[in-house]
């Protein structure tokens, strides 16, 4: 059966490789992102794209209303958006203060409130039974280390997927979500990541390797699958034993 499939963030990385997974499935894929230019060079077969902010509620208004002319109902919504404020503008010579309000209001932004907003835009929209929404978190909302915001806003992702869990399940809908470790091939260490970096966040893991856009991927399709149908409100975490799930 063809799935109607909303991935946020989908022009690049984890939200790239995750519609590519569901377009091989034949189902329907609808790309999002703040990049029109990065969401048509995408190439996922058969994909639409819709540019918007979404962290802007007028912007999530037009989505849902394009959602609701092209899909009707959606039965995964994935929300891979998000980011460490990398592409954001930053002032030079902020004061200290200003830098840290930016800091923490950039990283809410991209990786809380984006994907708030998109779900409860699309809630009603969700397929009863059936329904699947997927929250991507990192496995800084268990460490912190040097992106406190950023893995600050990932954590809130958490209790909120747990809420969002107890409302839906009468309705069918499962809320779960994925919290990778380091993956490649991601535009999170903007230029590149640090040999030195790398080196210990490979070491870290148990296979002894870095995960992948598709490991992920992988597991959301999994959790999108009739098979997870049973598993909601929880925390997978995909990072090759580098953090214990708990």
């Amino acid at each position: 059966m063809t799935r109607n499939v909303v991935i946020s963030g989908g022009g690049t990385g984890i939200g790239l490789a995750t519609a590519r997974v569901f377009a091989a499935d034949g189902d329907r894929v609808l790309l999002l992102g703040r990049r029109g230019d990065v969401l048509e060079r995408a190439g996922v077969p058969g994909a639409l794209t819709y540019a918007a902010d979404l962290a802007d509620p007028e912007a999530v208004r037009g989505v849902a209303g394009f959602v609701g002319r092209e899909f009707g109902a959606v039965d995964v919504l994935v929300h891979s958006a998000g980011g460490n404020g990398l592409l954001e503008d930053r002032a030079d010579g902020d004061d200290p203060l200003d830098a840290v309000a930016r800091s923490w209001t950039v990283n809410f932004r991209l990786n809380l409130l984006t994907a708030a907003l998109l779900t409860e835009a699309l809630r009603d929209r969700l397929a009863e039974p059936g329904g699947r929404v997927l929250f991507l978190s990192s496995i800084a909302a268990y460490r912190g280390h040097g992106q406190v915001a950023y893995a600050a806003a990932k954590a809130g992702l958490h209790p909120y997927a747990h809420d969002l869990a107890r409302k839906l399940g009468p309705h069918g809908i499962t809320v779960n979500v994925v919290a990778p470790g380091y993956i490649e091939d991601t535009a999170f260490f903007g230029d590149g990541i640090d040999e030195e970096l790398r080196t210990r966040l490979v070491e870290e893991t148990l296979d002894g390797r870095a995960g992948t856009p598709g490991d992920v991927a992988a597991t959301l399709h999994w959790l999108a699958s009739p098979g997870a149908a049973h598993i909601t409100s929880q925390v997978v975490q995909v990072n090759g034993g580098a953090e214990r799930g708990h």
